[in-house]
């Protein structure tokens, strides 16, 4: 197997309890030809002086600090800009990867070289054994014909090569939709490698940012928005009769949920999410017949 450099990115804001740990799983990775890039996005805490005190341990270790703080996807393509791996591995400052995680993952890329980038953690697939790759088409027919979800991964479930990265032009910098974006945006050109579960390890507290998703309905809605941009984009790769049906899934769902907060009593709620939508007033009436009453569609006008 051959062994090419993988750049480690982490980025990191007030992650003092566990950036050591994360720090480690990186240290004691079988895996050897790797740099670790640290870049501290204006901590507050003690995060900075602890990923100092592993850079004098370990000369493949390098700690940055911004300037300014950037924000979160701001910061992963400022890590990126410190890279010289041929692949670019994310790890969070409070995640971790098991000891044998990027020896898998740069076995599973070496042994498809077309691919732009690969994605872990995916549930079993019942018809084949992972690693294998999806051709563009491909990836968007099993994401949304299949509905076997795989753009929904975080960065810490994917390895890109660097090269392919910038080419498009690496995270947009949207807030909360960079993760699916990119891997929308990859596999409208490139294929992409599909690997189980077992390499990384998520960690879930309190502070993260995505805990927002479960109390602002705008943003999951808001995916919803982005992910029918892709859809009718020209660069899409599914055929015009699969795009026509996803944007009518797509389109419904976005009904279902306005209808779900109208139901509710979250006039408001239901009012933005119309505003945001694709839809209209008259799009939500079919579905409505029969659990809300016109009136109560009209006040979200």
């Amino acid at each position: 197997m051959t062994s090419p450099l993988v750049s480690v990115l982490m980025t990191a804001y007030n992650r003092e309890k566990y950036i050591a740990e994360a720090i480690e799983s990186i240290l004691n990775q079988r895996y050897k030809n790797w740099e670790l890039i640290i870049v501290d996005d204006r901590s507050t805490d003690n995060t900075l002086e602890i990923a100092r005190h592993y850079e004098r341990l370990d000369p493949r270790i390098k700690v940055y600090q911004n300037e300014r703080n950037l924000g979160d996807y701001p910061n992963r393509n400022q890590a990126a800009r410190y890279a010289s791996g041929k692949y670019l591995k994310y790890v969070d400052a409070d995640d971790m990867m098991y000891p044998f995680g990027l020896e898998q993952l740069v076995y599973y890329m070496e042994q498809f070289p077309e691919a732009g980038y690969g994605l872990c953690s995916l549930p079993q697939d019942r018809d084949r054994i992972y690693p294998f790759q999806l051709s563009p088409q491909e990836a968007y027919h099993r994401h949304y014909i299949q509905d076997k979800w795989i753009f929904h991964k975080a960065p810490l479930s994917s390895i890109i090569k660097r090269e392919i990265f910038w080419q498009v032009g690496g995270f947009s910098g949207r807030l909360y939709l960079g993760d699916m974006e990119l891997w929308l945006k990859l596999s409208q050109t490139y294929p992409v490698v599909l690997m189980p579960h077992g390499i990384v390890w998520y960690r879930v507290h309190e502070n993260q940012q995505n805990t927002q998703n479960k109390t602002r309905p705008e943003i999951p809605f808001s995916y919803m928005i982005m992910e029918l941009d892709f859809i009718k984009d020209e660069n899409c790769p599914l055929s015009e009769q699969d795009k026509k049906l996803v944007e009518q899934k797509i389109l419904r769902k976005q009904a279902r949920n306005i209808l779900f907060h109208l139901r509710k009593g979250r006039i408001s709620t239901a009012r933005k999410l119309l505003k945001m939508s694709n839809l209209t007033i008259f799009n939500l009436l079919p579905r409505a017949m029969g659990k809300i009453s016109y009136p109560q569609i009209t006040d979200i006008q």
